[in-house]
């Protein structure tokens, strides 16, 4: 089966996804709410998408299309006042992070859907072991060649979206010394990681697709859990290796980072991509994962050893102009707030974790921060 046509869209605008946990208000572990929340929920107008994800504990809401950060960001706050509302009627609670920290993979229950019922079947435990959290970004583009462009010129600039939206530093119960744990879930599926180096649409759907189709390994794009994607129907590439943030305030800025620097590179800031780039590729990932904003990457090019957290300050300073273009000054303050002084959330988590001294702490926090849209 071919592709879907690659739909074009508006250059730069931007949609958010955002993976939510369902907390039980009495002991802070998830809670298989989903039905029921859903159910709720389609009583009366959402200002929004929301749908069901991999298992029972889960949901994922969606904006729409926005060209402006303001404008996202006021959606996204919308969209989280009304799932809050919700829950609270439904004696639950929604919260933000990549991972919940103690929560039991093996009590999860997969949500009743055909597709996440074969993907169960195919992946076994790694089905429920996904019960990880996270934030996807998309990009319109003008063509799909555009997209691929832009899918392969970010690589260089995927620990910064890692190490900045990190928020599972505990998993089963322990600290695990990542900033993000969610992505070693990730990992462990056998179409994750990065896509081919294909810079012409027409080869990469009658060459690299074709063939992995005919292989019976993929039937569509849904199939590839790249940590960038194009997604034809939607005419964009979909960042996909954030964590859920604690607060839609975070989700608004990082998604306004993205557009900043895709204008960048749209713009030839940067050399254009080449495969050998992706030689360090898998190191960067790691370091972001594993250290935050205090880890380091090589750069492809240079082969310099760089600090990620001076990396993304020095990357600011060149996204000004685009950032006033865009109107996304706001977006970018807070992003230099993160890497110059405030830290990412795994940092702030573990600060609560040791003021509390229980992962139960950690999750209250959680829930309150998405409420409030505030750290306390």
């Amino acid at each position: 089966m071919p592709l879907e046509p690659f739909k074009t869209s508006d250059a730069l605008s931007m949609g958010v996804e955002l993976e939510l946990q369902i907390v039980n208000t009495y002991d802070q572990d998830l809670a298989s709410g989903a039905d029921d929340l859903l159910a709720l929920l389609k009583r009366a107008p959402f200002p929004g998408a929301v749908t069901p994800e991999m298992t029972q504990s889960m949901i994922e809401v969606a904006t729409g299309v926005h060209t402006r950060h303001g404008e996202l960001l006021a959606q996204l706050r919308a969209i989280r006042d009304t799932l809050v509302s919700a829950a609270d009627r439904l004696n639950v609670a929604l919260a933000g992070g990549g991972t919940h920290p103690f929560q039991r993979w093996f009590e999860q229950r997969i949500f009743d859907k055909p597709r996440f019922q074969q993907l169960s079947g195919l992946y076994g435990y790694l089905a429920k072991q996904f019960t990880v959290f996270g934030q996807h970004v998309h990009i319109g583009c003008r063509s799909a060649d555009e997209a691929l462009f832009l899918l392969h010129a970010l690589n260089r600039y995927v620990p910064h979206f890692i190490a900045l939206s990190a928020s599972s530093p505990f998993f089963q119960g322990v600290d695990t010394l990542f900033d993000s744990a969610r992505l070693n879930a990730v990992f462990a599926f056998p179409l994750s990681g990065r896509a081919p180096f294909v810079l012409r649409w027409d080869d990469f759907e009658q060459g690299y697709f074709r063939k992995m189709e005919a292989t019976g390994v993929v039937k569509s794009m849904k199939d590839f859990y790249w940590d960038i994607r194009p997604k034809p129907e939607y005419g964009t590439i979909e960042l996909r290796v954030c964590d859920t943030p604690l607060t839609v305030e975070r989700a608004a800025a990082l998604a306004g980072y993205l557009q900043a620097l895709c204008r960048h590179l749209l713009e030839g800031g940067d050399p254009a991509p080449e495969e050998d780039d992706y030689l360090v590729y898998t190191y960067n990932r790691f370091q972001a994962c594993r250290f935050g904003l205090n880890g380091t990457l090589v750069h492809p090019r240079t082969r310099e050893t760089l600090s990620i957290r001076e990396d993304i300050l020095a990357t600011l300073r060149r996204l000004t102009p685009h950032a006033q273009a865009l109107g996304s000054e706001a977006a970018l303050a807070d992003i230099e707030r993160v890497a110059g002084e405030g830290g990412n959330h795994a940092t702030y988590l573990r600060g609560v974790y040791a003021r509390s001294g229980s992962v139960q702490g950690v999750v209250h926090a959680a829930v309150d921060a998405l409420r409030t849209g505030v750290l306390s």
